[in-house]
Formats: structure tokens, sequence, C-alpha cells
């Protein structure tokens, strides 16, 4: 079996996996036990290439969600990204997960997911995603979803509620973020999606990779995408 992807998301609360060719992603799993994605991400890639009836070395290339998101969970993905990436010889697409969240849309009918999800459907529009960082501190970015295309208004950032209120540059909002602010941003006339509108998965990571492929890069060669310092690199630069 030739030109098989493997596409990684660990970013968030649920991580999945997902497995496509030219006709579209073949088989998914979905990584439910929260703080496990480390232990249960390898057996969940063996059994996407096991039900396509394909083995690692098939493997062509592998998307990989950057993040933002849980600094562990994007750590995960990331170095399981490289590690196969190094092994196989192929390369590796990093997609923003922000990316990979605004194309959540609709149910996909027969989804295994713990919710519905079809990133392929997600209506043209401007939306601005937002993912929970804690208290009013968010992850966010723009984006122009259109047919086929996904173009990239605002890049990914870290911010506080009142950044995004001043600078709205959409009036639709999705993800976990977007959700737990709901009364603040539908008080300015503002639009909230549901989930699955903004939750990040494989597919999602395939979908970006698809309609804005970017460039591929070597294992090892890119950086996940954190978008604040962490808490040890914080101490460090106060001492």
């Amino acid at each position: 079996m030739t030109g098989l992807r493997l596409a990684l998301e660990t970013s968030g609360p649920v991580g999945s996996v997902a497995v496509a060719d030219a006709s579209g992603v073949r088989a998914r799993r979905f990584l439910t036990e929260r703080n496990r994605h480390a232990q249960v991400l390898p057996s969940a890639i063996d059994a996407v290439l096991a039900e396509v009836g394909a083995a690692w070395g098939d493997l062509t290339a592998v998307a990989v969600g950057v993040g933002p998101g849980s600094f562990t969970g994007v750590r995960v993905a990331a170095a399981t990204a490289n590690g196969i990436a190094h092994a196989l010889d192929c390369p590796v697409w990093p997609v923003s997960s922000l990316a990979a969240a605004v194309l959540a849309s609709e149910a996909l009918p027969g989804s295994t997911a713990p919710w519905p999800v079809d990133h392929g459907g997600a209506a043209p529009g401007r939306r601005r995603v937002l993912f929970d960082a804690r208290g009013d501190r968010l992850f966010t970015a723009v984006y122009d979803v259109g047919a086929g295309a996904l173009i990239e208004v605002e890049a990914p950032r870290f911010a506080r509620l009142s950044d995004v209120l001043t600078r709205p540059a959409a009036d639709v909002f999705c993800g976990d973020a977007a959700v737990r602010h709901r009364d603040v941003l539908e008080g300015t006339g503002s639009r909230v999606l549901d989930p699955p509108a903004g939750v990040p998965t494989a597919d999602g990571v395939l979908a970006v990779w698809a309609r804005s492929p970017g460039e591929p890069v070597a294992a090892g060669a890119w950086s996940p995408s954190y978008l604040r310092e962490t808490g040890a690199v914080r101490a460090r630069d106060e001492t």
C-alpha cells in the first residue's frame, strides 16, 4: 500500500489519530482517556493501520497538530511525529491545531467519535477560534473558510478575552473558550458555534493539509506552537 498519510492531534482533552490516502480518511481512533495520550497513542496508530491492512512502513508522510493547547499533549504528538518521520525517512507537515479546529462542522454518519465530527464541510465565512488557556487567557486565530480553501487572516497568538473583544475581526466564534465565554460574546452580537465546531482532531489536521498544505519539513526541523512560556521557563528567567 502506498501514499498512506498519518495524522496526529493531541493538543486537547480528546486526542485522535487518522490515516488517509488519495480517496480520503480511511480509519480513525479517538483517545478519550485524559492525560494518557502518550500511553495510548502507539496502540491507536497500530489500530488504524491494521484496520486498513497497512504496516508502519507503508506510511509516506505524517501530519501533526502542533498546538497550541495542552503543553504535554502537544509534546506527545510532536515527539511521536518526529520519531516516525525519522524512522521512516518521511516528511512531516506541521499544522496549527487552531486551523484544524476551525474546519469542524457537522456530524459524520457512522463516526465512532465521542462527538460527531466532519471536517470537510465547514460553512464558508470568517471564524475566530478560541482555545481555553485558563481564566480570561486564551489562544486564538482568525481564518476565512472557503470552498476548498483556508486562509489565515490573523496568525495564532496568546491573548486575553478583553483583547479579542476590542479586535473582533470576526463575528462567528468557535472553540472551548468561545463556549465558556458564550454570554460575553453573544452579548456583543457575535455567534458562538457549539461542538463539534472548534474541536481539533486528526481529521481536521488532514483537512487543513488538503486545503492549505504548506511545505513539508524534516523530522526535528520544526517546533511545537506553545504560544506562551512554560512555568519552568518563566521561573528560570526570573532567577
